[in-house]
């Protein structure tokens, strides 16, 4: 995924049995098909060139089974680690936050939602017969990605929706083109967990 084109959209398939969803470029070029496999006690995401899903470029795997502060592993075609994001554990319950790794094991990136009522706000008024339907449009939550300096260089966001399948992600400031699959993959593998969650 290097040289990445923002903005990037993507968009949950709603016709799939499993939690995938296409991450396109600002040319509407695919970038990624990426794939949760169902049932697994650990966690375990396919990151696939296409939805023919012919070859994988990479994986993301748990190293904990259900656990508050699980580090998710980025892993090559060839099965080499090169960095994680974890979930800061029980901080991550009212506003989610997660830390980027580099294959050193050197935090290198912070991801932050940006406002924990936003998703207070969607969890309760999803619950109200009809209503729950159209919180999609209204209650759109966003995450910041800020590098060791608190210097903020990526933005995904919650783009309106009836069935709040569509997310963008912006680049707002400068990181190492090194960086660029590492954070790509810790924000997959972030809005998988936070769109379950509500």
């Amino acid at each position: 995924m290097q040289e990445i084109q923002f903005p990037i959209n993507f968009q949950f398939k709603i016709s799939s049995f499993h939690n995938d969803f296409i991450a396109t470029d600002a040319t509407g070029k695919m970038m990624a098909y990426v794939r949760q496999k169902m049932f697994k006690l650990k966690e375990e995401i396919m990151i696939y060139s296409d939805e023919s899903k012919s070859k994988i470029n990479y994986t993301i795997k748990a190293d904990k089974w259900l656990d508050f502060s699980t580090a998710y592993a980025f892993m090559d075609e060839a099965g080499k680690e090169f960095g994680k994001v974890v979930r800061k554990g029980w901080r991550s319950l009212w506003k989610a936050e997660y830390e980027i790794i580099d294959e050193n094991g050197n935090p290198q990136y912070i991801i932050r939602e940006e406002n924990g009522w936003v998703k207070v706000f969607d969890s309760l008024l999803g619950e109200i017969p009809i209503i729950g339907m159209f919180t999609g449009y209204f209650f759109n939550p966003s995450y910041i990605v800020t590098d060791n300096g608190n210097k903020p260089v990526v933005r995904l966001s919650k783009k309106p929706s009836f069935w709040g399948r569509n997310f963008g992600v912006e680049k707002i400031g400068e990181m190492d083109s090194n960086d660029d699959d590492r954070v790509m993959l810790g924000l997959m593998m972030m809005i998988l967990l936070e769109r379950r969650r509500g």
